[in-house]
């Protein structure tokens, strides 16, 4: 049996039988009823509707709504399926080893291989455009999704692939390229950072069986070897993982034997408490976890534990709140279910699940815990904390705010499509960890962008429209108020180089995520990053201030 956290994934653990109450089930007159009249309702539509139905696709819509009701995590997995549960788990696979996506044009392409794999040592380069597949010709109708599944498969088997290789004269290649078992790294990078080059920095994905490991070894390599004295873990949009993990990776900061979480599950005996079972590789490193919106689960956990216990400080956004644990059960035919079937609580007792899908609004709809309801708990040391709606941070940093200009730069690819050509023009740009958009690059960039292509729309034009048309109606737009909303548009009309002047820096972070893993992978492209990562500057700022890092840990809300 598999227990698991989502948004991802699955961890060992056996509960015993237990009775359960009887007012907390459906009699079994009640099911075996239900049971028949779906069975005789399904047979008669079989047989008598008009037209020929299809068995397979008709059961897994009934059974995908009926899980839908329950809750986002509860799914069924067919036999098709099995394989995507089991990656949950290990965060391997079979296939080529790239991130694909599609293109301004519709087509599917190639947008990131990485280091080592099939598709890399094959001769496919970021921005190939997969135009055949076998005997198969990719079309614009082909999802990404659907192209995905062609990719992968068992390893050892291989595949050709014809691809066009954008703004170069041999553009058109075709590959063969055997599919192997994918093991890409949960920590994708770590390094030291800081004025002094002494704070650790570790970047973690996901919680899978090999995170602790991974993490552990880097942990390592960082305090022997580059002498630390100080250190960040980034779990900032890690979706989460195997709860075993969470507590594995905790256990490297704080004493054997302490409570890191526990589950509860419908049946009070089913309660489980996870301690940490080994001695710490580093116990009293000053430490700060980076979280965000997307951080959820067992990162939640991860961070929470270490927040409640006042072992770190939490800097970033409140994370997303999600307080359930998911089992693994096999089906009939191969199949499987991943069932809600507990509720996590971290050391200081509070549940951090945001939603209570339980009780439905009713239209159907769910909502999030308002902060007035929530309840207060306390840490080790007596800091005040909050249950109900994820993880709020110790110091708080809001990301790089995003706008229309730069949604349609993501959106439509711009960045991609650039990032194709410059590589097309620059062979090399020296170490990848160490690239900078200069003035140089940035005017290319903004070259590249011609206004005539580029289209994105304003918020204050469609605000302004919209007032106009509101004066209009209500009588107050006289020549003189006219006048008066006419200069305001006046004054904020910008052409797009000063649009794109403005959003220098976030245009800046885009084109180095877009450019720098053609020269020298993911990890080149985090390290390069890392200056615009604003809650990391912030943790370092307290990590670098012993007092400041002491108060915040002490300090009662």
């Amino acid at each position: 049996m598999k227990r698991i956290l989502m948004p991802l994934v699955a961890a060992t653990l056996v509960i015993g039988a237990a009775t359960v109450a009887a007012e907390t089930r459906s009699s079994k007159t009640d099911i075996s009823r239900s049971l028949d009249i779906f069975t005789s309702l399904f047979r008669e539509v079989q047989m008598n509707y008009v037209d020929t139905l299809d068995a397979k696709k008709a059961i897994n819509t009934a059974i995908v709504y009926m899980l839908d009701e329950i809750d986002p995590y509860t799914e069924y997995y067919s036999s098709d399926d099995t394989d995507d549960l089991a990656q949950l788990s290990t965060g391997e696979y079979g296939g080529v080893g790239s991130i694909i996506n599609k293109g301004r044009d519709g087509r599917v392409r190639f947008s990131e291989p990485y280091e080592n794999t099939p598709s890399w040592k094959a001769g496919v380069r970021a921005g190939d455009v997969i135009m055949q597949i076998d005997s198969t010709e990719i079309t614009r109708d082909f999802t990404v999704s659907k192209v995905s599944e062609m990719l992968r498969g068992t390893a050892g088997t291989s595949l050709q692939v014809k691809i066009c290789r954008p703004y170069a004269a041999d553009s058109i290649k075709i590959m063969t390229i055997e599919r192997e078992k994918i093991h890409n790294p949960e920590v994708p990078y770590y390094g030291v950072t800081g004025a002094d080059g002494k704070v650790g920095y570790i970047a973690l994905n996901s919680f899978t069986e090999k995170a602790p490991r991974e993490v552990g070894d880097a942990l390592r390599d960082l305090i022997d070897n580059h002498g630390i004295t100080s250190l960040v873990l980034d779990l900032q949009s890690n979706p989460g993982g195997l709860l075993e993990s969470a507590v594995e990776i905790v256990g490297l900061f704080v004493d054997k034997g302490t409570e890191v979480v526990r589950t509860r599950g419908r049946d009070p005996r089913s309660e489980r408490v996870y301690k940490t079972t080994r001695k710490p590789m580093a116990p009293s490193l000053p430490l700060a976890v980076l979280i965000n919106g997307g951080s959820a689960s067992s990162a939640e956990i991860v961070a929470g534990s270490l927040q409640d216990l006042d072992r770190a400080v939490i800097v970033g956004e409140r994370s997303f709140g999600k307080g359930l644990v998911q089992s693994s059960r096999p089906l009939p035919y191969d199949g499987a279910v991943k069932l809600t079937v507990a509720k996590y609580y971290i050391p200081s007792g509070r549940l951090i699940q945001a939603i209570d899908y339980s009780r439905r609004n009713p239209d159907g709809s769910v909502a999030r815990t308002p902060d007035s309801l929530t309840t207060v708990y306390h840490t080790l040391h007596g800091r005040e904390v909050r249950d109900g709606g994820g993880i709020t941070p110790d110091r708080k940093v809001n990301p790089m705010k995003s706008n229309r200009l730069l949604y349609t730069v993501q959106a439509e690819g711009w960045d991609i499509d650039f990032a194709n050509r410059f590589v097309s023009l620059h062979d090399s740009i020296g170490n990848p960890a160490e690239f900078e958009v200069t003035d140089s690059v940035f005017n290319e960039f903004k070259s590249f962008l011609t206004p005539g292509e580029f289209k994105y729309d304003k918020a204050y034009e469609a605000f302004l429209k919209t007032l106009r048309e509101s004066l209009e109606s209500e009588g107050y737009l006289t020549d003189t108020v006219k006048s008066h909303v006419d200069g305001l548009e006046a004054i904020l009309k910008r052409d797009l180089s000063d649009d794109l002047d403005m959003n220098r820096r976030a245009l800046s972070m885009l084109l180095t995520d877009a450019i720098v893993p053609r020269y020298g992978f993911r990890r080149a492209a985090i390290a390069a990053g890392l200056r615009f990562n604003d809650p990391l500057l912030s943790a370092i700022e307290i990590l670098t201030d012993p007092a400041e890092y002491k108060a915040i840990l002490s300090k009662k809300k």
